[in-house]
């Protein structure tokens, strides 16, 4: 019993410590003094300490006001584009499983179609026909990742839809609307949850592979990628240019990722019960 109490609190806090970073990425901005991209050359490459909690950068820019502000927007960028993957997902995915029929042959054709090219190539042909830009980015990032979730929940709404109390719902005449609202969604929820914890990881990395390749958020707006990209010149001489971002973009990702495995094996813990 306490080994089963102890597992149950183990999973629990990945969930916990990605919601509590979440919120530290979203309000600490918001109380750091000063303007991330205030350039002052006379103090350019100060070593962590000196000026600054992690130091500045090659033009005189306090670093941690950078990796916290860049922290925000990789947030807010990855937080939107799993909210919109989601909903497409979930529209897509619901209809093609419940509905069926030719609905169903229509959108697995689409999905497949989408999933056999790769998603970085997806990703870049629409930031090409776009531009560059956060927006550009948000739209590339669910075009190329609403698929395979809509996949995943497709097979998951197979399956509800022969339950008992889905029968029980069209015998007292209830509509295919309220059921998919009502009964449906709110058995996939858990799944949305978990596809939700993974993708926000993938998308993470994705939009710093973007900002550092110069596709993704453009200077002077402080971003993970671009830092990396800005300090791999000065590596030799002032590491902590890239220490600091790349030790964010590894850990939110590794938590991400922590997150949907330990919230995939609370929903299979409920599930044999």
């Amino acid at each position: 019993m306490k080994s089963e109490i102890r597992a149950s609190l183990f999973l629990r806090l990945p969930p916990l410590l990605l919601a509590i970073f979440i919120l530290l990425a979203m309000i600490v901005p918001l109380m750091v003094p000063g303007d991330p991209n205030t350039i002052n050359v006379q103090r350019k490459l100060a070593a962590p300490g000196e000026c600054g909690l992690l130091g500045t950068d090659a033009l005189g820019r306090d670093v941690f006001s950078r990796v916290v502000h860049g922290g925000r927007t990789a947030l807010i960028i990855g937080l939107t584009t799993v909210v919109l993957s989601m909903a497409l997902s979930a529209t897509f995915g619901l209809t093609a499983g419940y509905v069926g029929g030719r609905w169903d042959v229509i959108i697995s054709a689409i999905l497949d179609m989408i999933l056999t090219l790769p998603g970085l190539l997806v990703t870049l042909a629409i930031i090409g026909i776009l531009g560059t830009g956060r927006l550009a980015m948000v739209i590339a990032l669910v075009g190329a990742s609403w698929a395979g979730e809509a996949r995943v929940l497709r097979g998951t709404t197979l399956a509800i839809r022969t339950s008992g109390y889905v029968d029980a719902a069209h015998a007292i005449g209830a509509s295919n609307a309220w059921i998919l609202w009502r009964h449906v969604l709110p058995n996939t929820a858990s799944t949305l949850l978990v596809l939700a914890s993974l993708n926000l990881g993938d998308v993470l990395l994705v939009v710093s592979a973007l900002s550092f390749l110069g596709l993704g958020t453009q200077p002077p707006d402080a971003d993970w990628g671009t830092m990396l990209a800005d300090g791999r010149a000065f590596f030799g001489q002032a590491p902590w240019l890239m220490l600091a971002p790349g030790f964010c973009i590894v850990f939110y990702s590794m938590l991400c990722n922590l997150t949907g495995d330990a919230l995939g094996s609370l929903v299979d813990r409920r599930r044999r019960r």
